[in-house]
């Protein structure tokens, strides 16, 4: 008898890129390959590098697969001007991915390990906490 493997329907795997854009303000941009698009978050301060650190995320809009390789200028007058560059990418896997919760892997070249976004019950509904779990 084949044994046949199981994928977990709760895990998935994806690429990330995270992209250094130096717009109006400057910031990261976060993304994660979800049924066809980039869901994408504005990160202010960065990517939490240590364990228990937070920082905060603001979803915005999907992007197109596309712009995973993105790096150069989106010129003046259109949404988003200035430069971007790719800071890290790589692949991830999630563990969960609920509205309000998603837990995940990263495994870049320059930063991986296990993270979690939460979404925050006040405002807009768009402003989530990312932050680096322990193993």
């Amino acid at each position: 008898m084949a044994v046949v493997a199981v994928k977990n329907s709760l895990s998935e795997e994806g690429i990330f890129v995270i992209q250094e854009h130096f717009a109006r303000t400057h910031h990261f941009d976060f993304r994660l390959e979800r049924n066809g698009v980039l869901k994408s978050w504005a990160l202010p301060k960065g990517v939490p590098e240590e364990t228990g650190v937070r920082r905060l995320a603001v979803e915005v809009e999907d992007h197109p697969l596309s712009y995973a390789g993105f790096s150069g200028i989106i010129p003046p007058g259109q949404y988003g001007a200035g430069e971007v560059r790719i800071w890290d990418q790589g692949t991830y896997r999630s563990e969960e991915w609920r509205e309000d919760k998603i837990t995940f892997e990263l495994r870049g070249s320059r930063i991986s390990g296990e993270f979690a976004l939460i979404r925050l019950k006040r405002g807009s509904g768009r402003n989530w906490i990312l932050l680096r779990r322990k193993r």
